[in-house]
């Protein structure tokens, strides 16, 4: 009897234990597959580019909800996990390092803004991870990191992108201006456009007469603007971030300084916020311009995309309208789920390698990126706020009173030239 139950007791453990680990194991690898695909990222949401990264965020919520409606991806669902940077570069390392190896996420997207995207690709760098940056202004030139991608429409010359369109409409004008200034905040992406602007500037044969920098934490913008005035340019680029151009704005308007021709890489101007603090001291300012809602902008999705943002943002503090960041902050997700798709894996270097041999499809039109991640052609527009009588939010949903100058295949109208006579109206 101990004989026949010693072997009953060995063939159970020979067929049943072996049958319950594979159970084990299957039961495992479904909960694995169950778990979210968990997407990493910092993001501006305090700090002086919160108006753009707290509208950043709430679309890429909108696209983790659109995308697990769907099912999700690889048959899982996504999990956002964030962060708040502060607006500061300073911020970003350590969030990533924490995302990485305590949050665990399988996948990282970029911040928003050069500074704080170029914090971060050092830490994508060393990880061997894919990096999508968000409006990041050639971040790569120096790395050429094979695993990094940019969501902005600059082109495969970023830096001079911004106010190439700037020059393209100066240089139309008859007479042509023969001088410029240019001035740009001390800091990434001010020095990175600035010499753009500079390049830009000797391709039109421009003589340049002013080309300075100024601190980031300038307020006072009146000296600068008579110095600028004294070197009596034809045309005024300026490199400015969110509250240095509101100081800019204000500064040319109390001094009364009038150049032929003012703008170019201002950020700010794209917030409905600041846009309605403006109102009409904005008439005649031309500047960049990433996406608006003209009828040759409405990209498959872009409106259902804007749509949902503008139903969500009511109640919040957040930019009403959502026409600057969040077409884009959607887009960046939507590239890196289709590269996902169609390598059906999360490994960064396969996905990467589908990035750079094949086109996506987006809110904001299609995309190719070239070899050191940015689009192979430019897509960044030049408008000139017109004819803006007051500080209503009707005003800046009318795009006959932000007509698109640059490039002429997105052209929808004529620039008021020189820059007194758009004040005048």
């Amino acid at each position: 009897m101990n004989q026949l139950a010693s072997r009953r007791g060995f063939l159970w453990r020979s067929f049943a234990v072996p049958a319950l680990s594979a159970v084990a194991v299957l039961f495992a690898g479904s909960a694995q597959a169950q778990e979210p695909i968990k997407i990493g990222f910092s993001m501006a949401l305090t700090g002086p580019l919160a108006g753009a990264g707290q509208g950043a965020l709430l679309a890429m919520q909108i696209w983790e909800d659109d995308i697990n409606k769907k099912g999700g991806l690889l048959g899982r669902k996504v999990k956002l996990v964030y962060y708040d940077d502060k607006s500061s570069p300073a911020e970003v390392p350590a969030i990533y390092s924490k995302l990485l190896d305590i949050d665990k996420v399988e996948l990282i997207v970029g911040p928003y803004a050069s500074t704080q995207v170029a914090a971060a690709l050092p830490i994508a760098i060393q990880r061997k991870k894919t990096l999508i940056g968000l409006f990041a202004t050639g971040v790569n030139d120096k790395f050429k990191y094979n695993q990094y991608f940019s969501m902005i429409p600059t082109g495969p010359s970023p830096r001079a992108s911004f106010t190439k369109g700037f020059f393209d409409v100066a240089m139309a004008q008859n007479p042509k201006p023969k001088t410029v200034a240019i001035a740009a905040a001390d800091a990434e992406f001010g020095r990175n456009v600035q010499d753009g602007a500079v390049q830009n500037a000797k391709e039109a044969k421009l003589e340049v007469v002013y080309n300075r920098t100024y601190p980031p934490s300038t307020t006072d913008f009146g000296p600068i603007v008579r110095a600028v005035q004294a070197a009596n340019p034809d045309i005024l680029v300026i490199c400015s971030y969110p509250l240095d151009s509101v100081g800019w704005v204000r500064a040319l308007s109390e001094v009364g300084y009038t150049p032929k021709m003012v703008g170019g890489g201002m950020v700010g101007l794209q917030f409905t916020a600041i846009k309605q603090q403006l109102g009409p001291l904005l008439n005649g300012f031309v500047n960049y311009e990433t996406w608006l809602p003209h009828k040759s902008m409405q990209y498959p999705g872009a409106m259902e995309v804007v749509e949902k943002y503008q139903e969500r943002a009511k109640g919040q503090k957040l930019d009403p309208l959502g026409y600057y960041l969040p077409p884009w902050a959607y887009a960046y997700l939507q590239t890196l789920a289709q590269a996902i798709t169609a390598t059906k894996s999360l490994d960064d270097a396969k996905l990467a390698e589908w990035l750079h041999k094949n086109p996506v499809k987006t809110v904001v039109g299609d995309i190719r990126f070239g070899p050191t991640g940015e689009w192979t052609e430019s897509r960044f527009l030049q408008v000139q706020y017109q004819n803006i009588g007051g500080t209503d939010i009707k005003e800046f949903t009318d795009m006959s009173k932000q007509p698109i100058l640059s490039p002429d295949s997105l052209k929808s109208g004529k620039v008021i030239y020189p820059f007194a006579n758009a004040k005048k109206k």
